[in-house]
């Protein structure tokens, strides 16, 4: 009888987040750093690619998740400016990894039926060809969508968004179209990679590691930030559930930031 009682107990622990998932607001916008897939592919003996494959895949299961919570902005730090000094091989790796991706996001039907927009910002003009067209091709299959945002930071550095914002400002500048005292933390913001994304809510860190590595470093500044002590391919749906019921019961009750207007960005 005891141990009825005990497993009756643990599933409706078990259930309680995603209970007060429903019942509560959940974040506009959800950060993920997705980190991990390295140091799991090395403790369960598998090679380096093949623990990127797997991260990737769990991508997908956090944009189905996203989505059935209705959570209209997520985006995902996919391979930083730091990256680049990875190895040749496990770089060719990821480099077949995210043009197979894009091209599997501009045909996926679920993207499609919940008019998601898929864009990716960093300097992408440091990746091969193969990924650019990839990019571009999801991006041009999903450009009239505006329900659900997927944006993929690769290439990406917070350091060096904030760097290039400042220098679309200086140009502007110096093109007459703006004045120095003109600047403020809107035109900063609308110099970003994507003026359009608004502030992120949440923003959940896998493998243990407490700290934003350059993740949005402009749109961050007052998220709620959730570490995850697994790493990326071993993260699950309990998991997502637990940081976003941590956020709603942290979280001010505050009416939510509406989206950003979507300015044109200048040349």
């Amino acid at each position: 009888m005891r141990d009825s009682a005990a497993s009756g107990s643990e599933k409706l622990k078990a259930r309680k987040p995603e209970r007060l998932v429903g019942e509560s607001r959940v974040p506009l916008h959800v950060g993920i750093i997705p980190d991990g897939n390295r140091r799991y592919a090395r403790e369960n003996g598998i090679t380096k690619a093949e623990g990127h494959a797997l991260g990737a895949e769990r991508m997908e299961d956090l944009l189905e998740w996203s989505l059935d919570l209705g959570i209209e902005y997520v985006t995902a730090y996919a391979f930083s400016t730091e990256n680049f000094k990875r190895p040749d091989e496990e770089k060719e790796a990821l480099m077949r990894i995210y043009s197979e991706k894009f091209r599997e996001i501009a045909r996926e039907e679920r993207i499609h039926e919940n008019e998601v927009r898929v864009r990716a910002i960093g300097r992408k003009s440091l990746f091969p060809p193969g990924v650019k067209n990839a990019i571009r091709e999801a991006e041009e299959a999903t450009g009239g969508y505006d329900r659900f945002h997927l944006t993929i930071g690769i290439g990406y550095g917070g350091r060096a968004e904030i760097v290039d914002a400042a220098r679309k400002l200086c140009r502007r500048v110096m093109e007459g179209d703006l004045s120095v005292d003109e600047i403020d933390e809107e035109e900063v913001g609308f110099a970003m990679y994507l003026p359009s994304l608004p502030d992120v809510d949440l923003v959940i860190r896998t493998s243990g590691e407490k700290r934003l590595s350059g993740f949005l470093l402009w749109h961050a500044s007052g998220s709620k930030l959730h570490f995850v002590d697994k790493y990326w391919p071993e993260f699950g749906k309990e998991d997502f559930l637990n940081a976003v019921s941590e956020w709603q019961r942290s979280s001010r009750p505050h009416k939510r930031k509406d989206k950003p207007k979507n300015r044109l960005s200048p040349t």
